[in-house]
């Protein structure tokens, strides 16, 4: 046991010198202790993703309800069928039965 951590040592006493330890611990504190570490960059990049879909969702959304605005403002028979379905509107004489 004595001479494995003596080998040990005279290995450490060789190679390792105070330097590259030095330099090692910077590079593992830059890579995932700083607020710009590696994991910090992934987690920024899912948040990125997750803005850039809801953006697109919502693109999506804003060009159905102009779409939507432009119809009911050219044609009556468009705003008829959404006052009557949204809006459970009816003619005189008209009953309206809603099922849900």
């Amino acid at each position: 046991m004595n001479a494995f951590l003596n080998d040990s040592f005279r290995w450490i006493r060789r190679y390792v010198s105070l330097p590259l330890l030095l330099v090692v611990a910077y590079v593992v504190f830059i890579a995932f202790f700083n607020e710009n570490s590696y994991f910090k960059s992934m987690e920024y990049q899912e948040q990125i993703d997750a803005l850039k879909a809801e953006i697109k969702e919502n693109n999506d959304t804003m060009a159905y309800y102009r779409r939507l605005n432009q119809n009911l403002a050219s044609d009556p028979a468009e705003l008829e069928r959404v006052v009557r379905e949204h809006y459970h509107m009816q003619r005189p004489g008209e009953d309206v039965y809603v099922f849900e």
